[in-house]
């Protein structure tokens, strides 16, 4: 190296003819060529056509909706019902285009866009349409503007078949593990391959919803579980409670694919493939427990619970029904026997009511003070006599006078030995 500079400071003196001015050009325009090979076969820079590829892919699903949008309404002036009739844009174009005027709609044959059933619904409402006239300049370019949508629903077609190979050359297992659009956003919101195989499974988990996680951390809430990879088939075969853990596990996965694309020698999806079978297998793990939980208690057995009727939660409160004997009807039994049996039955019941009203005994009546006497024994005392009353009073006064001396006691002795403590203390201050 230090030859070759040398060399090159001593240029204009070792090569006669050689001046300094004319070597300046030459060097730059070495560098230019230099810079201009090494961008034409740099690994980083074949991605940029995935990057451009996708981006006009979506732009064109945005001009084709307004296209057709702007189809449909122009030519609902003209036939309004067309529009609930054929629901699918190109086959709507491709009907206007044909038909051009409603009255033409009966003398044509549709066979070849529409099914027989909508082709018959078509021709009927074109019949009874309440749309207004127009004029044969106006059905010129409404034509006009459907070619134009069939044109760019043919070019997208064909672009997203460009993608899709390009996408199965230059990242194979990204494509086996979230497809070709997902892994295609993917690659553009990155930047490159390379730049995109440097970041970690969580930031690809939430890539595309950076706006959602930087509000989330401002206003101290959830953070977004998933970016651009929720378009992915696998959290979309998901349930909603799911869709998180997937979605970690994929990007994990998702990360290593990016790697081994950008990084391996290797061209071929044999770890996207074996990725996403191992995938597939968690999210029927985790199916497969909510089942076994839904089926029984925690440890997978049934609880088995015995009916009972007269219980209060869902069964009838009502007590069983007792057989009534009375309903029956014997053979032989007349109308006669049921009167004696009548007749019968009330002398037992004219007794009964004369022993439930004969006079109470004397002994019954001691019986009766004694449980009487008893249950005040039990129970509550009887009330106070009058002169209970004053004995009580007389007594709690006299507590109150013992009380009161006591207390005068107890002070007379406190301030007679304040006193002796007093002398004793002069006693100590004269010696």
């Amino acid at each position: 190296m230090e030859l070759m500079r040398g060399l090159r400071s001593q240029l204009t003196e070792l090569i006669s003819g050689l001046a300094s001015q004319d070597l300046a050009p030459m060097s730059l325009g070495l560098s230019h060529s230099l810079s201009r090979y090494k961008l034409k076969f740099s690994p980083d820079k074949v991605d940029t056509m995935i990057v451009q590829a996708i981006g006009l892919l979506d732009d064109l699903d945005k001009e084709l909706n307004t296209y057709a949008m702007r189809v449909r309404e122009w030519y609902g002036w003209h036939f309004p019902e067309l529009a609930k009739i054929v629901q699918d844009n190109i086959l709507y174009a491709k009907a206007v285009k044909l038909m051009g005027d409603r009255t033409n709609a009966a003398k044509l044959d549709f066979s070849e866009i529409l099914p027989e059933e909508v082709e018959a619904e078509l021709k009927e409402a074109a019949m009874i349409s309440m749309g207004t006239e127009i004029s044969d300049l106006d059905l010129e370019n409404i034509k006009d503007l459907c070619s134009q949508v069939l044109s760019f629903s043919e070019y997208r077609a064909q672009l997203y078949d460009y993608l899709k190979s390009r996408m199965n050359t230059i990242a194979p297992n990204l494509t086996a593990l979230v497809g070709e659009l997902v892994g295609a956003r993917l690659i553009a919101h990155g930047g490159s391959l390379l730049n995109l195989a440097k970041q970690p499974g969580s930031t690809v988990q939430i890539l595309g919803a950076e706006k959602a996680l930087f509000r989330a951390l401002k206003t101290k809430h959830a953070t977004p579980k998933y970016g651009l990879i929720y378009h992915a088939s696998l959290i979309g075969q998901a349930a909603p409670k799911h869709k998180g853990k997937i979605s970690r596990s994929l990007a994990a996965k998702t990360a290593l694919a990016i790697r081994y694309d950008a990084l391996a020698d290797s061209q071929d999806n044999t770890m996207g493939l074996e990725n996403r079978l191992k995938l597939e297998a968690r999210l029927r793990a985790l199916e497969g427990k909510e089942l076994n939980k839904s089926a029984g208690s925690a440890k997978g057995k049934p609880k088995i619970e015995f009916y009972d009727k007269d219980r209060k939660k869902g069964a009838l409160i009502t007590p069983a029904k007792v057989y009534n004997p009375s309903a029956d009807s014997v053979m032989g039994h007349t109308d006669n026997d049921e009167k004696k049996m009548s007749i019968d039955e009330q002398p037992s019941q004219t007794e009964e009511e004369a022993g439930e009203e004969a006079p109470v005994t004397e002994g019954e009546k001691k019986k009766n003070k004694k449980k009487k006497s008893v249950e005040t024994e039990d129970g509550a005392e009887p009330e106070d006599t009058p002169k209970k009353k004053k004995k009580k009073k007389h007594a709690d006064n006299e507590k109150k006078k013992k009380r009161k001396h006591a207390d005068a006691d107890e002070d007379e002795t406190e301030t007679t030995d304040k006193k002796k403590e007093k002398k004793k203390k002069k006693k100590k201050t004269e010696e």
